[in-house]
C-alpha cells in the first residue's frame, strides 16, 4: 500500500535510520569545540577583566579537569555511560554554561558552576568519540574531527571583534553550549551504539586495566600537564609581552589551521606505528613550548610554534585514542579514563601549576610546560621499548 511516493514501511522506519550519523557528529564537533574555544581562549581573559587574579583563575580552571579525573572511577562502581547518562551530561554542561552569567562577580559561585560544567563535558566527548571511531574508522576520523577545529577557529575570529564586555563573552559561551546540547541530543536519538552490546566488556575493570601499561598513562598525564600554560594563560601571557589581543587570536587560529591540515592529511601517518607517533609528537611539543618560553615577544616565532600544534594536538590526539581503541576491549571506559587522566588529572595539575608559576615566576611558565612534555616523550619511548 502506498501514499504518493512513500510506502508505509518507509514511514515507520526506525528513528535512528532517519539520521545521517557522520553529519551529526561533524556538527556536534563544530559546536562542541567552538564552546571549548570560548572557554579556553576568552574566559581567562574575561575573568581577568572582571578582577580575578592569576592564582584564582588557575584554581577555577583546575576545577573542571579535576572533576574529569574523578568521574570515570564512578563507572567502575556500576555507573554506565549509556544514552540516559549522556543526556544527563548534556544537561549539566548546559546548566553550567548558563550559570556562568550570574556568577561572574563571585569566586565561589563561579567555581561551582565551572565544576558543574566540567562534569558535563567529562562525559559527553568520550561517548561521541567511540561512536565516531566505530562508525567512521580511525583513517576517516580526522576528516570528521576537523569540523571541531573549524568551530574553534570560527568562534575565535568572531568573538575577538565582539568581546567588548564580559557579558558578551559569556553570552557566546552559553550559545555554543546550547547548540552542542541540541546536536548531542540528535546523536543520542540516532543511537548508533546500543549500550547492551557492551555490557560484558565495557563496564568492568576486567576489560580495562591501565596498570598493565603504566608508561603509556604517565605519558598521557604529562602531555596534558604541558598544555596547562597554553590553555589557561597563553592569551594573558602574549598580551602581557606586547602582542595585541587580535594578533593573539590569529595565533590561536593559525594553530587550528595547522591542526585542520593535519586532521585532513594524517591518514597515511595513522597507518604507521602509533606508539612511535606518541613519543615523537611529545618531543615536538617540548620544542614548541621552549620556543614560546624563549621568544615571547617574537610574533614570527610564536607563529612557528603554532604550526607545531598540528603534531602536538591533532596527530597526537588521533594516535592516542586509536591506540586505546585497539588496546582495550572496554572501549568507552578506556576513552573515559583517557580524558579523565590526561585532560582531567593532567589538566588539573597543568592549570594549577601554571597558575602558581605565572603568579610567582612568570618567566618560567612555558619552560615548565616544556619539561612536562619532555617527560611525556620519555614515558612514551619507554612504553614503546617495553612492548
Amino acid at each position: 500500500m502506498t501514499n504518493g511516493p512513500f510506502t508505509i514501511s518507509s514511514a515507520v522506519r526506525p528513528l535512528s535510520e532517519s539520521f545521517d550519523v557522520p553529519s551529526l557528529i561533524s556538527s556536534f564537533y563544530f559546536f562542541y569545540f567552538a564552546l571549548i574555544g570560548v572557554h579556553i581562549i576568552f574566559v581567562p581573559k574575561i575573568l581577568s577583566m572582571v578582577g580575578f587574579n592569576a592564582l584564582q583563575i588557575g584554581v577555577i580552571f583546575a576545577s573542571a579537569p579535576l572533576v574529569r579525573f574523578a568521574v570515570p572511577f564512578l563507572f567502575l562502581k556500576g555507573f554506565k555511560l549509556d544514552q540516559k547518562m549522556f543526556y544527563t551530561a548534556l544537561g549539566l554542561m548546559g546548566a553550567g554554561a548558563v550559570g556562568f552569567y550570574p556568577s561572574l562577580g563571585t569566586f565561589w559561585f563561579l567555581l561551582g558552576v565551572n565544576i558543574l560544567f566540567g562534569i558535563g563535558i567529562s562525559l559527553i566527548l568520550p561517548y561521541v568519540e567511540v561512536i565516531a571511531l566505530e562508525q567512521i574508522g580511525r583513517e576517516r576520523y580526522g576528516r570528521i574531527r576537523l569540523f571541531g577545529s573549524f568551530g574553534f577557529i570560527a568562534v575565535a575570529l568572531i568573538l575577538v571583534h565582539w568581546l567588548s564586555s564580559a557579558q558578551i563573552g559569556i553570552g557566546f559561551l552559553i550559545a555554543m553550549a546550547l547548540l552542542t546540547l541540541v546536536f548531542g541530543s540528535f546523536i543520542g536519538l540516532a543511537n548508533p551504539h546500543p549500550p547492551h552490546q557492551e555490557e560484558n566488556s565495557e563496564e568492568g575493570i576486567s576489560g580495562f586495566n591501565p596498570f598493565l601499561h603504566p608508561y603509556l598513562w604517565i605519558g598521557f598525564f604529562l602531555m596534558q600537564v604541558s598544555f596547562g600554560p597554553f590553555y589557561n594563560f597563553f592569551t594573558i601571557y602574549t598580551t602581557y609581552h606586547g602582542i595585541s589581543l587580535e594578533s593573539t587570536v590569529w595565533l590561536w587560529s593559525f594553530g587550528v589551521i595547522a591542526e585542520i591540515a593535519m586532521f585532513y592529511f594524517q591518514a597515511p601517518l595513522i597507518r604507521r606505528n602509533l606508539f612511535s607517533i606518541l613519543w615523537i609528537t611529545a618531543f615536538i611539543t617540548a620544542f614548541r613550548w621552549l620556543i614560546v618560553a624563549l621568544f615571547p615577544n617574537s610574533l614570527e616565532l610564536l607563529f612557528l610554534s603554532q604550526i607545531l600544534h598540528a603534531f602536538s594536538f591533532a596527530l597526537f590526539h588521533t594516535a592516542a585514542i586509536s591506540v586505546l581503541f585497539s588496546l582495550y576491549p572496554a572501549r568507552r571506559l578506556s576513552q573515559q579514563f583517557f580524558f579523565g587522566i590526561a585532560y582531567g588529572l593532567g589538566g588539573f595539575v597543568g592549570a594549577l601549576g601554571a597558575g602558581v608559576l605565572y603568579h610567582y615566576t612568570p618567566a618560567y611558565l612555558f619552560a615548565g610546560g616544556a619539561i612536562a612534555a619532555l617527560g611525556a616523550g620519555i614515558a612514551f619511548k619507554l612504553h614503546a621499548n617495553t612492548r
